[in-house]
């Protein structure tokens, strides 16, 4: 099933249930409401539909017919606007307000002139009888320029839930929209649903995309020659009926806006998700459990949650996902769609459609394969907090184009990871000579992943790789010159870790005669530990095969190994042990 089709399925769901609008109409932001009498003057001051405080206070979100599509023409909406549409006035330069302006008065002067509904005739009398300098006259705030507005009876405003006593949803006023709502292009087969019907000429806007233009962009559109086929002409190139547009379009804005428990950020990737399932605890819950899994757990279910939780505590302690009893609904179809903005438009980073078990236990298998230890403080961190750490100084923006819709597909589908996640990780480690957790599980993964690598979760004394030694002795190197030298300002890590695990024999040896002096200062001052430090050195030299281990270069799966063999080395000289193993004189420090 396309993406197209199951955000139409989507929407149907969502209509049944009241969480979406009606066909023709959509949720758009107001700012105000302008009350008036029957006879179409205005009966007092705007109401003010925002809410918050100061300079942030955000409209308000009201269903209201639905907008055009504005490109470079003026169009004009219907029973609501701009107030440089409505009212003729704006903060900005105003270039094309009287056409605006002109627009929105001829329109529905002409639409309203056979109309006998008292709140349609207020309306058109007002239309009538306004003049753009009144708003002055008026002391109207200057605030509300610019912002959207609709009109209400004041005689049938009553309380505080204004959003369904507005002149656009007097029956009167739906039933004209419903008319004028009925198409009037060319009729097709739509591919969409497969049924025939009016085709959609331009299809609504996609809003909330990060990045992407605040006006809202095109997921299908013709505009140029070069697009369009056998003298068809913008939507005819690719039949799509007027609903299904509109249907598609509406459950994408819904889970695209802000506060979605159905929407993450990763990366360039605003990525949103639904299930398809007969029933509707078991979609909710699902939803819920992937929310929980990738973006972090919330107490918005806790049910969801709680099981997320008791899974990845079994994940961390080591039990394989085949040996999980996941306990998840069955018969759910789940999708996962990333969207990101591309100039006008936005493009389809990634589309995955399943069964809910396998996407869930594929993702399972990605958080095992990302076990270290000691772990991160998280033990199942986030994509977000897994991508950034192959950003430069770790900044959103600076994480690599299409890294992270490649890199979750890869996860929901089982297949390879993108190898720019390796180099990625090797070039900041190489830059800011920070080997975290975060950043060795992710190497680990890909090595595991897409190079079938075996890479313990621990310090593995049997790991012969070259790489994995190298990491292991540099780490050694390191810990006897901060043992010896306490109190500096930079270990050899800060100094040659690019030059140490890319091209090992040009500095290793020089660190070695290093590593040296320090032990022979521990065994005066220390000399229990620098028995172990000896002990550690000796076991690595005992691992190296005949061919030697100071080798001329390290390809890049070498190097990600030198990052896991250190980070294994490191804290495992950090691990507390008994007194028994490392002399009697001797003291250390427990785990960082």
């Amino acid at each position: 099933m396309s993406p197209l089709a199951s955000l139409v399925r989507a929407y149907e769901r969502m209509e049944s249930r009241h969480e979406v609008p009606s066909y023709g109409f959509s949720n758009e932001k107001i700012g105000y409401l302008i009350p008036l009498n029957e006879d179409g003057s205005v009966a007092g001051e705007p109401i003010d539909l925002r809410g918050g405080a100061g300079k942030k206070r955000e409209a308000r979100m009201m269903r209201v017919p639905q907008p055009v599509k504005r490109t470079s023409g003026v169009a004009t909406n219907t029973f609501w606007d701009k107030t440089s549409y409505a009212l003729g006035v704006t903060a900005g330069e105003g270039k094309r307000l009287v056409q605006e302006h002109t627009d929105f008065r001829t329109r529905h002067l002409d639409l309203l002139a056979e109309t006998e509904d008292a709140g349609l005739l207020a309306l058109r009398r007002f239309v009538e009888a306004w003049a753009p300098e009144r708003f002055t006259e008026l002391g109207w705030p200057e605030e509300m320029k610019d912002q959207n507005v609709v009109f209400a009876l004041a005689a049938e405003m009553h309380g505080e839930d204004l959003e369904y006593r507005c002149i656009h949803d007097r029956p009167a006023a739906r039933t004209l929209w419903a008319r004028l709502n009925g198409g009037d292009g060319s009729e097709a087969v739509c591919l969409v649903t497969g049924e025939r019907g009016p085709i959609a000429r331009l299809h609504p806007a996609v809003k909330g995309v990060w990045n992407a233009q605040s006006s809202g962009a095109s997921l299908v559109s013709f505009n140029l020659d070069a697009f369009t086929s056998y003298g068809h002409e913008q939507g005819d190139n690719a039949p799509v009926s007027d609903f299904a547009a509109f249907a598609y379009v509406t459950a994408l804005n819904t889970l695209l806006e802000r506060g979605s428990r159905r929407r993450v950020q990763i990366g360039d990737a605003s990525t949103v998700f639904w299930a398809d399932a007969s029933d509707m605890a078991a979609a909710e819950f699902t939803e819920a459990w992937f929310a929980d899994m990738v973006n972090g757990a919330s107490d918005d279910d806790r049910a969801a949650a709680d099981e997320v939780g008791t899974v990845l505590e079994k994940i961390r302690t080591g039990v394989p996902v085949a040996d999980l009893a996941l306990d998840l609904p069955k018969g759910v179809r789940f999708h996962v769609l990333g969207l990101a903005p591309n100039a006008a438009r936005v493009s389809v980073r990634f589309y995955v459609s399943d069964e809910f078990g396998e996407i869930g236990r594929r993702y399972l298998e990605h958080l095992d394969r990302l076990r270290i230890d000691p772990p991160p403080r998280d033990a199942a961190p986030s994509m977000w907090r897994l991508l950034v750490e192959t950003a430069t100084l770790r900044k959103s923006e600076n994480i690599a184009p299409n890294l992270a819709g490649e890199w979750l597909r890869a996860i929901l589908t089982g297949t390879p990871y993108p190898m720019t996640l390796l180099t990625s990780v090797l070039m900041r480690l190489r830059a800011d000579h920070d080997v975290n957790a975060l950043r060795v599980a992710i190497l680990k993964s890909v090595l595991i992943r897409n190079l079938a690598k075996e890479v313990s979760v621990s310090l593995d004394p049997g790991n012969r790789d070259p790489g994995y030694l190298l990491g292991r002795l540099f780490a050694a190197y390191e810990y006897a010159q901060t043992q010896a030298l306490p109190g500096l300002n930079a270990t050899i890590r800060d100094k040659f870790w690019g030059t140490a695990s890319a091209t090992p024999r040009a500095v290793f040896p020089a660190l070695q005669r290093g590593a040296t002096h320090h032990l022979a200062k521990l065994r005066k001052e220390k000399p229990g530990l620098a028995t172990v430090i000896d002990r550690r050195i000796g076991d690595i030299f005992e691992a190296v095969e005949p061919t030697g281990l100071f080798v001329a270069t390290l390809a890049p799966a070498h190097q990600a190994l030198f990052a896991v063999g250190y980070y294994h080395q490191k804290n495992d000289f950090y691990r507390p042990r008994p007194k028994a193993e490392v002399g009697d004189t001797a003291t250390e420090e427990k785990t960082v």
